[in-house]
């Protein structure tokens, strides 16, 4: 019976020495993250809301975020651009950067127009020193859809989308579709809630882009239906700008995090966003947004805690899509 019992201990004392060893090496993981977009990127630094809100919610993760932004431009234009080679910087070549920076070199010099070839190009000339030293791999690459994602078939996104997943996924990272909505985003608070035929279309096309290259989703213009129609209160663009307002960029940020770690954002204690495009009416006051009103916005405890439990809704609701 001692024998037995001693065994015993043996045997539990081992599965707890392996949890703890499992917790403590999950309790200190570091993500790297690329973002690949636009200005519904950039804008109020939606990357850095995404990271205070990674390891807000889990402890000891450390969220490395890098962006790779050109203003109103196309997952097209980012192959044309070069960013693929960020996306495949671990195993990049110095050849194929010099042939990337030629080809931009010969764009700047054929299109002057092009404003922004010659910010890529810089960017790569920068990149090319430090090949070696930007060996590291990325564990999760966002990409951001722009107007792409619902002209066309197929549509830009369609295309271009498996071809930077593909990349990814060759050195084992996961992939995210950051789906943005700016032709439903009310500037108002509305009376009723708009149609969701339109909005069900658009998902059902963006789940077969993710069914197709294994991707997860931020659903943005369900989640924005979603809000929409249980905060008819809220608005999600601003008045004198067309991008998402601080509102919006909260639900996306929470929508990221759900397709993120596959869990709620509910209780999660980030509850401020911070533009970074300021009022410029004839004060060109920095404290104040696009609208004339603070920059930062911060949610009361109320607002915090429906725009995290939409943000999760929508994220669930979409997985019956796929």
């Amino acid at each position: 019976m001692t024998r037995l019992f001693s065994r015993i201990s043996i045997f539990v004392f081992a599965l707890v020495s392996l949890s703890l060893a499992a917790g403590a090496e999950g309790g200190n993981k570091t993500l790297n993250v690329l973002f690949i977009g636009n200005s519904f990127t950039a804008r109020h630094n939606l990357s850095t809301v995404v990271k205070a809100m990674a390891e807000a919610g889990n402890p000891g993760l450390t969220f490395n975020r890098t962006d790779v932004i050109y203003g109103g431009r196309t997952l097209k234009d980012h192959w044309r651009l070069g960013t693929q080679n960020i996306v495949k910087q671990s195993t990049l070549t110095e050849a194929e950067e010099k042939a990337t920076i030629a080809a931009l070199e010969k764009n700047v010099a054929d299109d002057p127009k092009d404003k922004y070839a010659p910010s890529a190009l810089a960017r790569h000339r920068e990149l090319l020193p430090k090949i070696e030293a930007n060996r590291k791999t990325w564990d999760i690459v966002v990409l951001q859809s722009y107007r792409d994602d619902i002209e066309g078939d197929p549509t830009l996104y369609a295309e271009y989308a498996p071809k930077f997943a593909e990349l990814a996924k060759a050195q084992g990272a996961r992939v995210i579709l950051y789906e943005t909505t700016p032709t439903t985003q009310n500037d108002k608070p509305l009376t009723a809630a708009p149609d969701s035929a339109p909005v069900l279309a658009k998902e059902r096309a963006i789940a077969a882009v993710a069914k197709k290259i294994d991707a997860a989703v931020a659903p943005m213009a369900l989640v924005a239906h979603r809000c929409q129609t249980q905060r008819p209160d809220l608005t999600l663009r601003f008045v004198n700008d067309a991008h998402l307002n601080q509102t919006m960029a909260y639900l996306t940020a929470c929508t990221l995090y759900a397709a993120l770690f596959e869990k709620s954002p509910v209780g999660l204690p980030v509850d401020s966003v911070t533009d970074i495009r300021h009022f410029e009416g004839g004060r060109n006051d920095k404290t104040k947004d696009r609208d004339g009103n603070p920059i930062t916005r911060q949610f009361s405890d109320k607002d915090r805690a429906d725009l995290q439990r939409i943000a999760w809704e929508g994220w669930s609701e979409f997985q019956t899509l796929r």
